[in-house]
């Protein structure tokens, strides 16, 4: 698909450059670019499903531990 984006000039030199570098047109370096970037994101989110919230104790500053057995978050919700 076919797109117009616009660039700061200082990072459309870098990316030109960097792609003369390596050999490679502008088109493949952005195209990588936002192949890592969209793969981290759903990384992150898949990483953040995986590990939900759990603790049964919270440390206060003063080092106490306040104990949240049984505590129903939903409660606050209602």
């Amino acid at each position: 698909m076919r797109t117009t984006i616009d660039l700061p000039d200082v990072l459309f030199r870098k990316t030109k450059a960097l792609a003369a570098l390596e050999g490679s047109s502008l088109k493949d370096v952005i195209v990588r670019a936002v192949q890592r970037e969209t793969e981290s994101v759903a990384a992150r989110k898949r990483k953040a499903k995986k590990t939900p919230f759990k603790t049964s104790h919270i440390r206060l500053k003063d080092g106490r531990k306040l104990d949240l057995t049984g505590f129903e978050f939903d409660d606050l919700l209602g």
